[in-house]
């Protein structure tokens, strides 16, 4: 019997992706909004590609904001962004 590998849908390209091929936004019980890159961190999740367009695409129509419930201002995309950007030098 195959062993069930967890789905979910990458907020910029919406297409549905294992949860290993997918970078986490999370959102801590304080309210703070970061990457969780090893998919383990507490709070409310949301899930996109890992490259940078896919997050930019999230970013600009609103919907990482959205699925997270919190208004994200620009200067956390702009942090999201390197991130992002510096996450995909090192990972591959």
């Amino acid at each position: 019997m195959p062993k069930h590998i967890p789905l979910r849908q990458c907020l910029g390209c919406r297409e549905m992706k294992s949860k290993a091929e997918l970078v986490r936004v999370v959102r801590s019980p304080e309210g703070a909004v970061s990457l969780d890159l090893r998919g383990k961190a507490p709070g409310r999740g949301a899930y996109v590609c890992r490259n940078a367009d896919c997050l930019k695409k999230a970013l600009r129509s609103k919907a990482v904001g959205r699925s997270l419930g919190v208004e994200i201002p620009p200067e956390i995309y702009d942090s999201l962004a390197a991130q992002m950007e510096g996450a995909n030098g090192t990972d591959t």
